[in-house]
């Protein structure tokens, strides 16, 4: 972990962590989609679009943070779907990610409400909790 300083911090947009879960979340959806790690910048098998990257992250977040992971993302400075891709859109700017000529930010517009994906829509599995 580095240390930042007192100007850095006020200039990021969103909080580090944020940008950590994204790229745990591209992962995630990589295997849960079967696709392959990138082998070079132009491998478009490796290519994870935005609506299939906020499923990833939508699913990995109830697994890690259940229904807490709307307030998570809040605390984060994560609002909306559009706030993930802006997140991805620094990332490739800065050089840490990639993106095809087909990508846009627009992908990330209004995909989801995180009221209804994160909370309303959360079931707990109780299956396990009642087995003798």
């Amino acid at each position: 972990m580095s240390v930042t300083s007192r100007t850095e911090r006020t200039r990021l947009r969103y909080h580090p962590d944020a940008e950590r879960f994204l790229f745990e979340a591209l992962h995630f959806t990589q295997e849960k989609l079967g696709r392959p790690q990138p082998r070079d910048p132009d491998d478009d098998d490796a290519h994870i679009t935005g609506v299939e990257l906020l499923d990833g992250i939508r699913e990995l977040s109830l697994q890690r943070f259940g229904l807490l992971a709307q307030t998570v993302f809040e605390h984060w400075g994560v609002r909306s779907t559009e706030d993930f891709g802006r997140i991805v859109f620094e990332l490739v700017e800065r050089g840490e990610m990639r993106k095809t000529d087909r990508d846009s930010l627009a992908d990330f517009s209004e995909v989801f409400r995180f009221d209804d994906a994160l909370n309303r829509d959360y079931r707990i599995a109780t299956d396990q909790a009642f087995r003798t």
